[in-house]
């Protein structure tokens, strides 16, 4: 795929941050430090695969709450995203307003997240259509989990994208749950890819946990769209090793069999052994990425907590222009 080893040892970095960052996160919950937590332990592959086959701080991204991995991938560092959780004053996707996770970076490109589980593809094919009407070439990735795929408003978004030709990637992160509800109970189909076939433009279904995969399969659709010839569909498969959220009880709905086998397909240890197994790394340098990930983590959980929280005031501002001018 033309990826050289410092790529490929960057992409597996972005990752590792993810999921310890993540990890950091459930234990701030359980200690009571953070209201709550939702988390994308087991899809970081596809995040980061998907976000290095783009124009990074060009093309434009409109996530999904489990994106952690891929905000990083693209410039969320991990003090922002902690005094996201922890609702601290200098949290750059809503000034400490919204819920975590609900992502906004305007250096990025990554248009601010709208609570509504979909309606982020709404406005990811209204930023296509204003993409090619301005005649860029820009490219536009929005994120969804499979169970939302169940819902109009992805339809509409992937239906207009496919009659306008626009330039967007509609990746679903099919973690096989929705909260609790299971794919063969949100589809009839084998893969959210095959509901693209219905609205007229192509669908790839792709290894999620093989982050070699998923940016091969985000680089076919990044040159479609890129060059005119529309949008496609990306079904990542992967699982969700974690609860819905740190509000569920995940035994309610699946054997803790059931995680425990999956934990085999966890992208982590199988990228670690691609790297080693091509000689990309030694198990020393994974060793001293380890180390550099828990004292980054640890610095930016300590910045975080030292941070204030916003005064009552900044509610107000700036959620309504202070002067509009009419031309």
């Amino acid at each position: 795929m033309g990826l050289s080893n410092e790529i490929l040892l960057d992409m597996y970095w972005t990752m590792l941050l993810a999921r310890r960052t993540d990890e950091r996160a459930w234990v701030l919950h359980r200690q009571g430090k953070i209201a709550f937590h939702i988390s994308g332990i087991g899809q970081e592959a596809a995040q980061v695969g998907a976000a290095f086959a783009l124009q990074r701080g060009q093309d434009w991204i409109s996530p999904y709450y489990r994106d952690l991995a891929l905000m990083l991938a693209v410039g969320l560092t991990p003090l922002e995203f902690m005094l996201s959780v922890m609702g601290k004053k200098g949290e750059p996707s809503s000034g400490a307003r919204q819920m975590p996770s609900h992502w906004g970076l305007r250096r990025a490109n990554v248009l601010s997240h709208s609570a509504p589980v979909a309606t982020q593809t709404l406005h990811a094919s209204g930023l296509g259509l204003a993409i090619k009407l301005k005649g860029d070439k820009h490219v536009v990735l929005t994120t969804i989990g499979e169970g939302s795929t169940s819902q109009g408003e992805w339809y509409e978004a992937v239906n207009w994208a496919a009659i306008h030709k626009l330039p967007v990637i509609f990746m679903v992160e099919n973690n096989s749950y929705a909260i609790s509800v299971p794919q063969d109970k949100q589809m009839a189909v084998p893969s959210a890819a095959d509901k693209a076939c219905g609205l007229g433009l192509p669908g790839i279904s792709v290894d999620g946990t093989d982050i070699v995969a998923v940016y091969s399969a985000m680089q076919i659709a990044v040159e479609r769209a890129r060059s005119g010839e529309g949008a496609t569909v990306i079904e990542a498969r992967a699982y969700r090793l974690t609860p819905h959220s740190s509000d569920d009880d995940d035994r309610a709905y699946r054997s803790r069999e059931e995680v425990e086998t999956y934990k085999k397909s966890d992208p982590i240890p199988l990228t670690q052994r691609l790297l080693l197994s091509k000689k990309i790394a030694t198990q020393a340098q994974l060793d001293e990425m380890e180390k550099r990930a828990q004292t980054e983590i640890e610095q930016a959980v300590a910045d975080a907590t030292a941070a204030p929280y916003p005064s009552p005031e900044e509610a107000l501002h700036p959620v309504y222009a202070e002067e509009v001018t009419h031309a």
